[in-house]
């Protein structure tokens, strides 16, 4: 069984900065991939970041530059810090991690951006 822990999070005003982390435990071998994913009221859960077992990155288009996703030595524990924060980046930002052909996902941590 795979069990996937997040923190971090909050309330931030526009332009600051949020770091949100997901801790992956149980019968893992080896490096899986993960990634983050969000979804804000009444709208699609979206892919914003993911990072592979061999360390390659992918993005959403909105958030490049913006938003770096990281593996903890540990390897299986990943970070997401979000700088230059928007008011369009509020959502729950879920964690996911894949392995053995299934899909596991964390609880989820609300971000809210607003002044």
């Amino acid at each position: 069984q795979v069990q996937l822990v997040q923190s971090g999070g909050g309330l931030v005003q526009p332009g600051g900065s949020l770091r949100v982390s997901c801790a992956a435990s149980g019968s893992i071998v080896g490096v899986a991939d993960m990634g983050w994913y969000r979804q804000a009221p009444e709208k699609q859960r979206e892919l914003v970041a993911q990072i592979t077992r061999f360390g390659n990155t992918i993005y959403l288009d909105s958030v490049k530059g913006r938003f770096t996703i990281s593996r903890a030595s540990s390897r299986n524990t990943v970070y997401l810090q979000m700088n230059s924060l928007k008011p369009e980046d509020t959502a729950v930002y879920y964690c996911k991690l894949i392995y053995s052909g299934r899909d596991y996902w964390g609880q989820g941590t609300q971000v809210t951006v607003s002044s």
